[in-house]
């Protein structure tokens, strides 16, 4: 059997995430595996809105479902996220590998991130004869940077130096603060520190870029380290001196303990990977040449990643253009599937895209609210291909996450990533054996474009839709005064809405029909068919008086019951038939004549899969109740 390996992280790290997905592919290479990667782009600095729904693709899987997870904790430090994955795996009995953070009950993968941060402190200080240092932190509730935070602190203390640690800023892994920092530290006018030691290689990056902006020269005026050892960061000029956490390596290690505990064996709690401090043109020191193969490197790539990059831009021009357009729902679903089964270069053989069943009924009614945690049961499919094959079907069961998916296939890697405006969930696309794309930011490239438009097509025609409705129609019957067939279309969207989603929600369909209008019509009148049906109308509303009441055709009328009167229905049934005139058809009729057939259905959601079930058996029974009141038998 196919194990179904579960990682959960955040994208920005891509560089280290991709080392450590390498490592774990790796391992797994020799076991019948699959890797589904739920990946998530949320920064602190987001609306927390923005971050709910972007972070709510952790929730679409069902835990039990899967051999083991791992949280890749170096890119996942939102508190409260890891220990909310842990409990579900804990609960579906699965075993979890945590890298970078300790939880309990979770297996640690981890670099000693503190004796290497002690021998970058060594080479600074005999080196460099560095002495005040100020430390550009990542965020407080990280134990990779309060580790290395530690480090620091203690390789200063053993010297009874501790005052030379000027200042800890904590940048929470964004950059910006880093620019921020340093315009702010310049205003000021204060004095510059011998070394900025900064938590990972990008905020070091961003120090060296904004220390130059202001005129301080790398490593002239100033030396500068980092920690990860990225390509980018050897790349960069200078060079960052770094500590290489052997990335992969961890990755491996996460593999190894997989497999040891698939096999019923017992696995160590924690295992550690030997870092190694690696110095660079940023410290002062010439490095072993790794960054000038790394330069080489990347211009003999730069040709083909230009290409690519302005082919996958104007795929996202064509696809922004191609949903602007669309005027209504069908339209934008049939040319965005279109566009993506003409031209899937970018997406490749296997992509899925699918939105929650309420998306399309959102469009129609502004009261219609989208899933805000987790997914609905069952979504729509805009666009699913797995191997080059069309999946045949428009809806899927979330739970089984990929349409189309073969066990008995080779080793794949999916990824994950939530469709969302805000908290408001639209639905979710998979990638497929994309690492490059991982790597180069085009997953959240793709993802974020796709959502906005989305958001935008929604807005839209939502608004013209409701402009139109202003214009062109009247939800009230102007005959009787409730609620016309339109508006019970609006009501009947709402109701099915929530089977969609799979919430809670009681209701029942009374119909009505009112008897011998036509003979009324005919023979004394349409002003007195008029009033006949204004005298059946009240007589429903005063019965069914919390529900409201539609007139659906001539002398139809529905109601939709909730609360107190679906609670009642039998009594109020017996109370309209109690109410009724005897049923006739010599005329002329009694002015207070009222002869009304009715027919009530309580939605199970066992067997009713729609609104319409419930109203086909609410109106066969509405049929039965006129034979009855007729004597036909």
């Amino acid at each position: 059997m196919k194990k179904k390996i579960a990682v959960f992280t955040t994208g920005w790290c891509c560089e280290i995430l991709s080392q450590f997905l390498m490592g774990l592919e790796e391992s797994l290479r020799s076991e019948k595996a699959d890797i589904f990667l739920f990946l998530g782009y949320a920064m602190y600095s987001d609306r927390p809105a923005n971050r709910q729904g972007d972070l709510n693709i952790f929730r679409l899987p069902d835990m039990s479902d899967f051999d083991g997870a791992v949280i890749f904790g170096s890119g996942l430090y939102f508190a409260g996220e890891p220990e909310a994955i842990i409990d579900r795996c804990k609960k579906a009995g699965i075993p979890v590998i945590v890298q970078g953070a300790r939880f309990e009950g979770t297996y640690y993968i981890g670099s000693d991130n503190y004796a290497a941060t002690i021998d970058m402190c060594t080479h600074l200080s005999e080196s460099h004869n560095v002495k005040d240092i100020i430390f550009l932190a990542g965020s407080a509730d990280s134990l990779d940077s309060e580790l290395r935070l530690k480090a620091v602190r203690d390789h200063l203390h053993k010297k009874s130096e501790d005052d030379l640690l000027k200042e800890v800023f904590y940048t929470k892994w964004e950059n910006a603060a880093v620019k921020r920092y340093m315009e702010e530290f310049f205003k000021t006018g204060r004095k510059l520190p011998d070394v900025f030691i900064c938590a990972n290689d990008g905020l070091a990056m961003q120090a060296c870029v904004s220390l130059e902006e202001h005129g301080v020269s790398v490593p002239g005026d100033v030396l500068v380290t980092g920690f990860d050892h990225i390509e980018g960061s050897q790349i960069f000029y200078p060079s960052i001196a770094s500590v290489d956490q052997c990335f992969v390596k961890m990755g491996e290690a996460s593999g190894e303990t997989l497999k040891t505990l698939f096999g019923g064996g017992d696995c160590p709690e924690s295992s550690v990977v030997r870092c190694e401090f690696i110095p660079g043109e940023s410290c002062g020191c010439t490095e072993s040449g790794n960054s000038d193969a790394a330069r080489r490197r990347m211009g003999r790539n730069e040709f083909a990643k230009r290409s690519d990059t302005t082919y996958f831009n104007i795929k996202l021009n064509v696809m922004d253009s191609t949903v602007l357009s669309s005027v209504s729902f069908e339209e934008f679903n049939e040319k965005l599937h279109d566009l993506l089964l003409r031209d899937h270069f970018i997406e490749g053989d296997s992509f899925h895209v699918l939105l929650e069943p309420n998306f399309r009924l959102s469009l129609n009614d502004t009261n219609i609210t989208l899933a805000r945690e987790g997914y609905s049961p069952h979504m729509d499919i805009l666009y699913s291909m797995e191997n080059g094959n069309e999946f045949d079907g428009n809806q899927f069961p979330s739970r089984s996450l990929v349409p189309g998916y073969d066990p008995e296939d080779s080793n794949h890697m999916y990824v994950f990533l939530a469709l969302h405006e805000g908290a408001d969930a639209f639905g979710y696309i998979v990638f497929r054996d994309c690492m490059n794309r991982v790597l180069n930011h085009d997953l959240q490239s793709y993802q974020n474009r796709l959502g906005l438009v989305i958001d935008k097509f929604r807005h839209t025609l939502s608004l013209d839709l409701i402009n139109k409705r202003l214009l062109d129609i009247m939800k009230r019957d102007p005959l009787t005064n409730v609620s016309n067939r339109r508006a019970f279309e609006d009501k009947e969207a709402f109701l099915q809405s929530k089977i969609n989603s799979g919430e809670k929600y009681d209701f029942a369909i009374a119909m009505f029909d009112v008897n011998n209008l036509k003979l009324v019509n005919d023979v004394q009148g349409h002003e007195a068919g008029d009033a006949y049906l204004i005298r059946a109308c009240r007589l429903i509303c005063n019965i069914f008086k919390h529900s409201p009441v539609y007139r659906v055709g001539g002398d139809e009328f529905i109601a939709v019951l909730t609360e107190s009167d679906l609670a009642g229905r039998e009594s109020l049934r017996k109370e309209l038939a109690d109410s009724l005139s005897p049923y006739t058809k010599e005329v002329p009729l009694p002015d207070d004549f009222v002869s009304i057939a009715c027919g009530i259905a309580e939605y199970d959601p066992s067997s009713d899969e729609s609104v319409q079930d419930v109203t086909k058996r609410a109106d066969d029974r509405m049929y039965e109740n006129k034979n009855m009141i007729k004597g036909i038998k």
